[in-house]
């Protein structure tokens, strides 16, 4: 079996892609801190879901459920990382703990230094001195920033951040890259674009919003509804990361011209995706897809653009499609579909 390990497993897309790699018959091993971000519950019930025992979760300490091992485990811990890693002998890695959220990141700019530059610094020091066969971390779509040029591709540069939360995202990609030139670790980012899907996290504008609607509130949209983002939803990101895992980036790649670079691209064994649906979707289409899974009205309260947030988002992901030859298969009606049965069960019937 090849090991695995996923940092952020008991997040939003790490849950899921352990769900599927498990399934695949990987040896997973999952590390999260827990932290009070959002609700901790949520955080719990996918641990639940992935068959970990929750009643009794100590730091550092190894839970087990058949080829799933978690450890509560912070990023920070430059000691206690090493050390897991000293332990295993993983084959690859796939991180995707961060501090996330743009908004927040206005308000405690600290805690992304901490997480998404120091924490990933000891996940890149660990895999330098215990080396993988592909090491996958997430970038994010923020770090388009100022760009208004779509759809948003790799090769656009991106050196007009936002938000604390994009700078640090671009810091990852550029610490990223200098691991892989100086220490030959095959490496792929992925910038994500706006997931969605089953337990999604409440932060995010799909479950204000479903909470919103069916407690008879009003829902606050941004720059007055004036607003796209290419949703994707969150099985398709997990089969596409899936997919990725055995394609390691090769040394020397014949697009990297150093006279003219292309930042998607390296003379290093790395590479840089978006990673996303290609089909961006209309603010208020997706209010109106959310009002119909619940057979409900939303009560409309328009706000101006919020600082940080961007006004579209929009992903050339062809590079991608070629490479893992798949793209997405979700439908928004469907994927709402799914998010709204899931909320009802875990937001509703478990309170």
């Amino acid at each position: 079996m090849k090991k695995i390990l996923i940092t952020g497993i008991a997040g939003f897309i790490g849950h899921h892609l352990a769900k599927l790699l498990l399934k695949h018959d990987y040896d997973v091993v999952g590390i999260d801190n827990l932290n009070d971000y959002y609700d901790p519950q949520l955080k719990l019930l996918r641990l639940k879901d992935l068959g970990i025992d929750t009643g009794n979760i100590l730091y550092n300490e190894i839970l087990k459920a058949d080829n799933l091992s978690f450890i509560k485990l912070d990023l920070t811990d430059k000691k206690n990382i090493y050390k897991l890693f000293e332990q295993n002998n993983f084959d690859f890695v796939i991180h995707l703990a961060a501090q996330a959220g743009v908004r927040y990141s206005l308000v405690n700019p600290q805690a992304y230094i901490d997480s998404n530059i120091t924490g990933f610094l000891n996940i890149l020091e660990s895999i330098r001195n215990h080396p993988v066969k592909h090491f996958i971390f997430a970038s994010s779509s923020s770090v388009y920033g100022l760009n208004e040029q779509v759809p948003f591709a790799t090769h656009h540069h991106t050196d007009h951040p936002v938000s604390i939360y994009a700078a640090t995202k671009k810091s990852n990609e550029m610490m990223a890259h200098t691991y892989a030139h100086l220490f030959d670790i095959p490496t792929t980012g992925l910038r994500f674009f706006t997931v969605y899907g089953p337990y999604g996290r409440p932060d995010m504008a799909l479950n204000i919003f479903t909470k919103n609607i069916l407690e008879g509130k009003e829902i606050k949209v941004f720059n007055n509804g004036d607003m796209s983002r290419d949703f994707t939803y969150v099985g398709d990101i997990v089969e596409s990361i899936r997919r990725l895992i055995p394609l390691s980036p090769k040394k020397n790649s014949k697009g990297f011209d150093p006279q003219n670079p292309n930042p998607a691209v390296s003379s290093a064994s790395y590479r840089l995706f978006n990673i996303g649906n290609n089909s961006p979707v209309k603010l208020m289409d997706f209010i109106r897809a959310i009002e119909k899974a619940l057979n409900k009205k939303a009560k409309i309260n328009f706000q101006p653009m919020q600082a940080g947030d961007v006004k579209q988002t929009y992903a050339d992901v062809t590079e991608l499609f070629e490479y893992i030859h798949f793209k997405p298969q979700t439908d928004l009606e469907n994927g709402i579909g799914e998010f709204v049965e899931n909320y009802r069960e875990v937001y509703l019937l478990k309170k």
